[in-house]
């Protein structure tokens, strides 16, 4: 139980009518889970208005309506009226939960790509110098070693701050996040203070959400205005502006130019990459199990984020090293067969995603690369036909199929991703499975699979509901099924 001007504290409102003083049980933002003694905020969403729901939240028990629009008022219950209701919402769950983020250093990562593996490989920085670490993320999240099943990227900011609640409770010294582009626009980490900003990237994304390149960029932005600290990448474009954008302290990393942390002499091989790392005049062999320059861009930003942080350079290379791989990202899911060639999952789902995996696993490519890919539906149509061309302009053998068409019919995305493509290297096989299985019936010695867009992901989602689908399960039933 909580009094209401104790949940609105640090909020301006106004009392529309009832009991500032009121004893709530819970805070909810969905009338779904309302109870008798809640309060419900009214949030405005893009496809539903939380303030459509607030006869119904009354009805259900609710004894306080938070809202930033006019509702109908029922009588003995108590309105508030705030600025903006989801600001309100996050400031709100701080309070109910007892403001747990001030218990926490938090370290956010935001860009395209990157930002998965960026939060484990801190985690295992930070664990080599002894901090309990938790992960907020796409594939789960994690308190220490127990792994929480995630929903989205970023949560919603009641479901963070219990989440804070919990981590802080358990002994977590860092929570390491993702910060995705919507949830700062949409101000589910509003009244958060990072100790470090970590920027990755920017190539085209989610403009079905923000319309405009320029909207998208102003959202990453936002995270930079609440870090302590800002850890830049001198190897995105994006990066160069972004320095003239913020204020404050900065750390950039670089593996092409001068900067702060600098990686340098690449040797890239199937199973990682050997680089030096430099930092305040020392240097460092490093070897981490991970394949591809841009990870080595992923290990700067996380050595530098942690350096920041005061940790040593040893116990940096001490957690870069030890960290084996990231699910779904470039993971290697042919061990225990011999095939002569390897098969590998990857996220990838952006055309800089696509082409960063597949310019990767050219690296160490004997034979012929195989690419199979689809594109999302109802997501960005504009990447669709960029995505046809970099998967057959970089790969021997392109396998175009679907991915999670969601509303959309398969074969029309499909099609949209064939109008990019210029060569004749490419087979159409709608159906998933049965496009892994063409790559493997495909591949010989010496050849690499890369199956991109979903990598962590264990389902699939159809116009009539999502399906259990682990590619790195197919994989080995197909492989057992054909005798390999």
């Amino acid at each position: 139980m909580m009094k209401l001007n104790d949940l609105l504290r640090g909020l301006k409102y106004e009392l529309l009518q009832g009991d500032a003083g009121a004893e709530i049980s819970k805070l909810e933002y969905d009338s779904r889970k309302i109870g008798e003694g809640d309060a419900f905020v009214c949030v405005k969403g893009y496809q539903t208005d939380g303030h459509g729901y607030a006869g119904s939240a009354a009805e259900k028990g609710a004894k306080v309506i938070i809202c930033q629009d006019e509702v109908a008022a029922e009588p003995g219950i108590t309105y508030v009226r705030v600025e903006d209701t989801r600001k309100a919402l996050a400031v709100a769950a701080s309070n109910f939960y007892g403001n747990p983020k001030d218990r926490l250093k938090l370290i956010g990562v935001t860009g395209t790509n990157g930002k998965t593996t960026s939060t484990f490989i801190i985690k295992s920085i930070l664990e080599a110098a002894g901090f309990k670490t938790a992960i907020i993320g796409t594939i789960a999240n994690y308190i220490g070693e127990r792994k929480l099943e995630a929903s989205r990227t970023t949560p919603e900011s009641l479901e963070l701050h219990k989440l804070f609640r919990d981590m802080a409770d358990e002994g977590v010294k860092y929570c390491v996040m993702e910060v995705s582009s919507h949830s700062l626009y949409l101000d589910r980490v509003y009244g958060l203070e990072f100790s470090q900003g970590i920027f990755t990237n920017l190539t085209q994304d989610h403009l079905d959400f923000h319309e405009t390149f320029e909207n998208y960029y102003k959202a990453k932005l936002m995270l930079f205005q609440n870090s302590l600290n800002s850890v830049i990448n001198l190897d995105s474009e994006y990066g160069s502006r972004l320095l003239g954008d913020i204020q404050g302290r900065v750390t950039t990393y670089s593996a092409e130019k001068e900067a702060d942390v600098a990686g340098s002499s690449l040797r890239l091989h199937s199973r990682g990459v050997e680089f030096s790392l430099a930092y305040k005049g020392e240097s460092r062999k490093i070897n981490i199990n991970i394949p591809g320059k841009y990870n080595v861009e992923n290990a700067l930003g996380s050595a530098a984020a942690c350096l920041s942080e005061g940790i040593t350079l040893d116990t940096v290379k001490q957690g870069l090293e030890k960290m084996l791989c990231v699910p779904g990202r470039c993971e290697i899911v042919n061990q225990g067969f011999s095939l002569g060639f390897d098969i590998i999952v990857d996220y990838a789902h952006t055309p800089d995603g696509l082409e960063n995996i597949l310019e990767t696993a050219r690296e160490f490519t004997e034979g012929r690369l195989i690419a199979v890919f689809g594109c999302g539906g109802d997501r960005d149509r504009t990447k669709r036909p960029i995505m046809g061309r970099i998967g057959t302009d970089l790969s021997d053998i392109a396998i175009i199929t679907s991915d999670n068409p969601r509303t959309e019919d398969p074969e029309a995305i499909i099609k949209d991703v064939v109008a990019g493509i210029s060569k004749d290297n490419y087979i159409i096989v709608e159906n998933r499975r049965e496009a892994i299985k063409k790559s493997i019936e495909l591949a010989r010695s010496g050849d690499v699979i890369v199956i991109a867009g979903k990598g962590h992901e264990d389902y699939q989602i159809l116009k009539t509901g999502k399906i259990h689908f682990d590619e790195r399960e197919i994989v080995k039933e197909i492989l057992e099924e054909g005798g390999y």
